[in-house]
């Protein structure tokens, strides 16, 4: 890895040249690394899980976010909560990462002990003038859209995901993710930046050479081409694809399918992309035959042909499909380790083996992810070798690399690097 400080961030970003890829140093450097989850990962607003992974009171899921740790639970009045996982004594971490089942929380340490509510309701030898009201868990700023749930860290989260909030609610609503439930986790450690394995899911110029399985109910059109590679017959080709998808799109709409794209992805805080997107082939599902997985369709749906419901943050993608949806987390562990850890919803009462086979349901993925964390892997190794240089995008289908890393660079400015 290059360690190299010998130049502070601010000469990093002076480097970034419009329209390439990032100086070496900010996909390697340690400081870097601390820069991005100080900004990105605890003043931004990103997304941490599902209201449907604690779907009663008690249940509670733990998460490590670069030196933080978060809880996300449900409280004794069903709503939810989430919170520091710093006991208010002397600090011991109260649960492990992961998923538990709680009454309260109670502190290993010495036992002090917090209703779901966060409020600290025991405190043993403190004394009788002890004052337990201004000892409740430390709150953390969330958003619950359509489902998701998303933190911000900082006290002054950034007030533009009021309008992710305002285009997504209605997006997600037909899908209920709030009443869907997990029916499969992986979790995958890729050997490269985070920002490396958001570039490669931000495009899909490599997709048709890597991604097989995927490829199946992908159309690589939607993804960008440039016309003057292609002959006369596949622009026609393409002509064609858009003007039906102008169609679908306007179709879609009118029967109460909000479809059209939206981008919040420069001169914002809070980064966000989602379009309706055609599933390819039998054009139902992102399985290895693109037909539904599940045959109990999610939340209030009713039919298979709505396509895709993608949806970008800067640690997360995720798709929404008539029969299920796939959610993806990004969580740096360090300048040169990445978690991604993919999530697939059913309907909450789907059954496994009688509504959807397991295997269907998640291989398309499974695969793909292994196939991206190889190739990030590929990427760190080139950006780490001295003789790397930052290399030109395609107008044509790296646009969303440019705008992502243009609004990296303004957010690091903006905080003060």
């Amino acid at each position: 890895m290059l360690n190299s400080f010998s130049s502070p961030i601010s000469s990093l970003l002076d480097q970034r040249a419009a329209g390439c890829s990032l100086p070496a140093g900010l996909y390697t450097r340690e400081d870097v690394f601390q820069a991005d989850l100080d900004v990105f990962f605890a003043k931004h607003w990103i997304y941490v899980g599902l209201e449907c992974e604690v779907p009663e009171a008690g249940d509670a899921i733990t998460l490590d976010i670069g030196p933080a740790s978060i809880i996300i639970l449900r409280d004794d009045d069903n709503a939810i909560r989430v919170v520091r996982n710093v006991c208010r004594h002397r600090g011991a971490r109260l649960l492990d990462a992961g998923p538990s089942i709680i009454s309260k929380l109670v502190c290993p340490y010495h036992q002090w002990t917090y209703e779901l509510s966060g409020e600290l309701s025991y405190a043993p030898h403190m004394g009788k003038d002890f004052d337990k009201s201004c000892r409740s868990l430390k709150p953390v700023h969330f958003r619950s859209i359509g489902g998701l749930i998303y933190v911000c860290l900082s006290d002054e989260p950034p007030e533009d995901i009021n309008r992710l909030e305002e285009v997504m609610e209605p997006r997600l609503a037909p899908y209920d993710i709030r009443n869907a439930k997990v029916a499969h986790q992986v979790d995958v450690i890729e050997e490269g930046n985070w920002k490396l394995t958001m570039e490669n899911n931000r495009e899909c110029y490599h997709c048709s050479a890597n991604h097989p399985e995927l490829c199946v109910s992908f159309i690589d059109l939607d993804f960008g081409f440039d016309p003057e590679s292609l002959s006369a017959d596949d622009l026609k080709m393409a002509e064609t694809h858009f003007a039906m998808y102008e169609a679908r799109t306007q179709s879609w709409e009118a029967d109460g399918f909000p479809s059209q794209t939206v981008e919040q992805t420069r001169d914002c805080a809070t980064n966000f992309r989602t379009q309706r997107l055609i599933i390819a082939g039998a054009g139902e599902s992102q399985t290895e035959d693109a037909t539904a997985a599940s045959s109990k369709l999610l939340g209030h749906m009713t039919r298979k042909d709505l396509g895709d419901t993608h949806l970008w943050g800067h640690n997360a993608w995720n798709h929404f499909m008539g029969d299920h949806a796939v959610t993806a987390m990004v969580i740096p562990l360090s300048a040169d380790r990445t978690l991604v850890r993919t999530k697939w919803l059913v309907h909450k009462d789907a059954v496994e083996g009688v509504d959807y086979d397991l295997h269907k349901l998640t291989h398309v993925w499974i695969e793909t992810t292994e196939q991206d964390a190889g190739l990030v892997e590929r990427s760190h190794a080139g950006v780490s070798d001295p003789a790397y240089e930052p290399g030109v995008y395609s107008p044509f289908s790296e646009r969303a690399l440019d705008d992502f890393a243009t609004w990296y660079i303004d957010r690091l400015r903006a905080h003060g690097y």
